[in-house]
């Protein structure tokens, strides 16, 4: 369990460093200078961007969940996920972005003796198609892909999975409202393992203040259709802050949210999540 959490701590401060340092570098050789320059794009823009799914802003978050009392033991788990966002404007009308999701997975045991595991848990990217210039209602549509890359077969499902995705938002003042919605189904993979049908819901209300800072609130709200009626939804609720800033040319965007299950699926889910995000931001020049 120590050397699981040495090495969960070692990936998390090397996909910073990426962040910090190599990614400008490389993201630099394809969109310019990679970084905003002063009096190119506000802070206020940049915020905004940042709570808009839809928006031409490339990125990278480093997301990480704490679930606590998890499992009939009661223990911690963790899930740190790292996932770039890349735009691709395809002509003058339509906008494609793509959203990887990487996770890293401290799986702690179910029953005395088990052990814990610690290790890279199913890759997910959707697509999501939308105007390159949205009217009051911002939206995004496509598919969503689950690869079977679990390091070990308690971090998956062993399956491949796809389905359809959809977003949509709009922005009224320091207002942000919107959603997420997906749900994916196994087409491939080990036959000895559960058959997948899986929603996921997240909606997201922003209230943005002043000097870049705003209040927020994102809970992922996910169902099982193949489980029971009892353990079918996990429904959390809750939310936190964040904070637009720069560290030298580079804007971050940080957030912190808490969150309690109203409902959860039995001796499985966590009573609650502590979530905490770094985001690297990467605006075009202009």
């Amino acid at each position: 369990m120590k050397t699981s959490k040495i090495a969960m701590s070692f990936l998390m401060v090397f996909a910073l460093f990426m962040c910090l340092t190599i990614l400008p570098n490389t993201i630099s050789a394809y969109e310019g200078d990679g970084v905003v320059e002063s009096g190119e794009s506000s802070n206020e823009e940049l915020r905004r961007a940042t709570q808009n799914p839809m928006a031409d802003l490339i990125s990278f978050p480093i997301q990480n969940n704490t679930n606590f009392d998890y499992g009939p033991l009661e223990k911690t788990q963790n899930i740190t996920n790292i996932q770039p966002v890349v735009p691709f404007k395809l002509n003058e009308d339509w906008l494609l972005i793509t959203r990887t999701i990487a996770p890293l997975i401290y799986q702690p045991e179910f029953y005395d003796g088990q052990g814990s595991e610690f290790g890279l848990g199913d890759i997910s990217l959707s697509l999501f198609l939308g105007p390159s210039e949205p009217g009051e209602i911002i939206w995004g549509a496509g598919p969503v892909f689950t690869f079977p890359t679990a390091s070990d077969k308690q971090l998956g499902t062993e399956k491949w999975s796809a389905g359809p995705a959809a977003v949509a938002l709009t922005m009224k003042g320091p207002w942000v409202f919107g959603g997420l919605i997906q749900n994916v189904w196994d087409f491939a993979g080990d036959n000895d393992r559960a058959d997948v049908n899986q929603m996921l819901f997240q909606y997201f209300i922003n209230y943005n203040l002043p000097d870049g800072w705003y209040l927020t609130s994102s809970p992922v709200i996910t169902a099982n259709w193949e489980a029971d009626s009892d353990n079918t939804w996990t429904v959390p609720f809750g939310g936190g802050f964040g904070r637009l800033f720069r560290i030298g040319k580079l804007p971050v965007n940080t957030q912190v949210q808490a969150f309690y299950n109203v409902e959860k699926p039995d001796d499985l889910g966590p009573d609650w999540t502590l979530r905490f995000q770094v985001q690297c931001l990467f605006p075009k020049s202009r």
